[in-house]
């Protein structure tokens, strides 16, 4: 089983508080009377929530695919894998 299955529950606990936070973002813009600093505010705060999850899925794939394997040939190709994530993300 990944460790994204073991995880499941606590990762989509984590995305729907993003969906969340999401929809309160979303219902700030449409709204006539949205306050700029609560907006940014919003838009702070689900940034965030990505970043947690990120970090969440880094973790557990750092361990599980590049500290865990023996393979040194395994290790390399995994950190390759996570070094092309990351340039992904800082993008």
């Amino acid at each position: 089983m990944s460790h994204v299955q073991q995880h499941r529950k606590a990762l989509l606990a984590r995305v729907r508080r993003m969906a969340g936070q999401v929809a309160a973002l979303e219902s700030s813009l449409q709204s006539e009377q949205a306050d700029c600093t609560d907006v940014l505010m919003q838009a702070s705060a689900v940034r965030g929530a990505a970043h947690g999850l990120l970090m969440a899925l880094l973790d557990e794939h750092l361990h599980e695919h590049v500290v865990s394997p023996t393979d040194p040939a395994e290790r390399a190709a995994e950190a390759q894998v996570l070094v092309k994530l990351l340039r992904a993300y800082g993008k």
